[in-house]
């Protein structure tokens, strides 16, 4: 069977989900060293997906759709750049070993992943497979050959 969009993105999300876990788990151990790398590990996942869908999936979908500075994609961008600033202040706490501040943000953050995953995984996702049909596989091989 062909990936559809809605399976390889989903399954993305897992594995930034994953490497989340494992970084919130180096922090908790405050084993800053771990945490710095689990961090850059989960932050490269993190933004390899976003560059997935804004570089590839995204501008294709719009092109089909029509829907180019409106809509699902418009939406997500903006979330996309919300979740790059709370990343980026993470950053900050792990350099300042902020372990509580750290912890306050990795918790907003999940909170906003996890909506965005559900918008993503619910909506957006069914609608791209819909609109982007027989290129579908195109598109996700594309995806999958993405540098990081």
């Amino acid at each position: 069977m062909q990936d559809t969009i809605s399976s390889f993105l989903t399954q993305d999300h897992r594995s930034c989900d994953e490497a989340f876990a494992v970084m919130e788990q180096s922090v908790a151990k405050e084993d800053w060293q771990a945490a710095n790398k689990t961090f850059n590990a989960f932050v490269d996942d993190l933004i390899h997906h976003f560059d997935m869908e804004e570089k590839i999936m995204f501008p294709v979908f719009e092109e089909k759709t029509g829907m180019h500075n409106t809509g699902p994609t418009a939406m997500m961008r903006m979330e996309h750049d919300q979740m790059r600033s709370v990343v980026s202040q993470m950053k900050e706490d792990l350099q300042t070993q902020n372990k509580n501040h750290f912890f306050g943000l990795s918790e907003s953050l999940m909170m906003i992943m996890q909506q965005h995953n559900m918008k993503e995984e619910q909506m957006l996702y069914a609608m791209a497979d819909a609109h982007i049909g027989p290129q579908a596989s195109e598109v996700v091989s594309q995806m999958k050959a993405l540098e990081r």
